[in-house]
């Protein structure tokens, strides 16, 4: 729960100190969105590897290997003095929390009974989530005290703890109490082609604003072809046997986990879509201070701590699919209400907007893995863990790509001055954004019904 923690923390803080990185950097919202999207693509990449380290090298390296590369790269951020550097340690931060963030699942389907894991899901979701939720207030008054460069070194005090807790706690056996296979190779033809497949979607998605069309259609076809070749290559490597693949496909054929897969894909983009988008919304939108714009979202995060742990529970009695597709309405009516905040809109209703979705993120966030995984063998849950995983962060660095494109279009659309604007401008250019993550949950929301168990066949 700590290294996950460390984790989330520098994947969800840094957001409060992008309008100041911007203007540290002279950003616009295309460059700036890869202080966000490039350390979830650098997550894709790292959670694809997830299944190899843990039988590489075993749960305790595999951890101690992860939480010193996010402290190197939050030491490197704070310290920074040009914006490559900056995303030199997202990178290194992203990979490092990918390579984690399957784990905890892991752990919880193998440890617990089927009537326990709801439960041990909410406990560490409550846990998890804290962090963050305390996260931006923290790092709201970081930002406005002690510049941007404190943000990066938040991580370090929860990389130290975690550490000393895998050091006493963490076995160091691979999944399944083995010992760990030093001589496993690494799929490196895979790790390659995802890789690109991943940077060439997200380069695509920006040049689609920012650069002719000829250049982001290249970029795109170009994720396609390598997407395509990664698919194949896995696919010879399962028919020729090969010992450690990065994505176990088979893991597909079961129909709850196909659909639990797509479900999030689309939840990962509205997910990290929205917490890149609001805090920028409340602060280049409505022009409030960083401080502000922590407490704000402050209330919010308590209240998803408390639904998760509540959910958690209902997750051991009431079927996934259910608590699902509550959650994504709610979060459609948050967003549709954040598309329509005004200049005179009471910071009171903006708080309750948080709250609202906030509360839909705490009915996904315990049920959609339970759901998804519950249908697989044991054997396999590691490897159905990363892929859901994988597809859930690649579709929020989508997500986050997508905001940060249609913001700037209809900044320039609008003719909108970078300083200046009047705040219903800018206001109409982030609605879009909002309309879009609205209709994107809306889509998941129609996929959720698969993740519906399949009765057995009458004989």
């Amino acid at each position: 729960m700590v290294g996950a923690i460390a984790a989330l923390m520098s994947s969800t803080v840094v957001n409060v100190a992008i309008p100041a990185l911007s203007q540290a950097f002279a950003l616009g919202q295309d460059q700036a969105q890869w202080v966000s999207s490039g350390f979830m693509a650098a997550s894709v990449v790292g959670m694809l590897t997830t299944p190899w380290m843990l039988t590489r090298f075993g749960f305790r390296r595999t951890y101690e290997l992860c939480l010193l590369a996010l402290m190197v790269g939050g030491l490197l951020g704070g310290l920074a003095d040009r914006y490559a550097l900056v995303l030199t340690a997202r990178l290194a931060e992203g990979w490092a929390a990918g390579v984690v963030q399957p784990i905890p699942a892991i752990v919880i389907l193998r440890a617990f009974q089927p009537d326990e894991q709801g439960r041990a899901s909410g406990l560490f979701g409550m846990g998890v989530v804290l962090a963050p939720a305390l996260g931006p207030s923290l790092g709201g008054v970081l930002v406005e005290a002690l510049g941007w460069r404190s943000i990066f070194f938040m991580v370090l005090p929860f990389g130290v703890l975690s550490l000393w807790l895998a050091r006493r706690y963490v076995p160091v056996t691979a999944p399944g109490g083995v010992a760990p296979q030093r001589g496993l190779a690494l799929d490196r033809v895979g790790l390659v082609l995802a890789t690109v497949a991943t940077l060439a979607l997200l380069t695509g998605l920006v040049a689609v604003h920012a650069a002719p069309p000829a250049q982001a259609a290249l970029h795109l076809v170009g994720a396609a072809v390598a997407l395509a070749a990664f698919v194949a290559w896995q696919r010879r490597g399962r028919r020729r046997g090969a010992p450690a693949p990065l994505l176990q496909l088979a893991v597909f054929r079961h129909r709850a986990f196909a659909a639990g897969s797509w479900v999030a894909l689309i939840y990962g983009a509205v997910l990290f879509g929205s917490t890149y988008l609001i805090p920028v919304h409340l602060q280049m939108g409505l022009g409030l201070p960083a401080a502000y714009v922590g407490a704000l979202l402050l209330p919010a995060g308590l209240v998803l701590a408390a639904t998760i742990a509540i959910v958690g529970r209902l997750a051991d009695r009431q079927p996934a699919h259910r608590l699902v597709a509550i959650g994504l309405a709610v979060l459609t009516l948050s967003f549709v209400g954040f598309a329509l905040v005004q200049p005179a809109t009471p910071l009171a209703a903006l708080v309750a907007l948080a709250i609202v979705g906030r509360v839909g993120l705490g009915f996904v966030l315990p049920s959609l893995n339970l759901g998804a995984m519950r249908a697989l063998p044991a054997s396999e849950i590691p490897q159905g863990s990363s892929a859901i995983g994988v597809l859930r962060m690649l579709g929020g660095a989508v997500g986050v790509s997508l905001c940060g494109m249609v913001v700037e279009w209809r900044w320039a659309a609008l003719a909108l001055p970078a300083v200046g604007a009047p705040p219903a401008a800018r206001l109409a250019a982030f609605a879009w954004a909002f309309w879009l993550l609205a209709a994107l949950c809306a889509l998941a929301l129609l996929s959720a019904r698969a993740l519906r168990p399949v009765p057995p066949a009458r004989h």
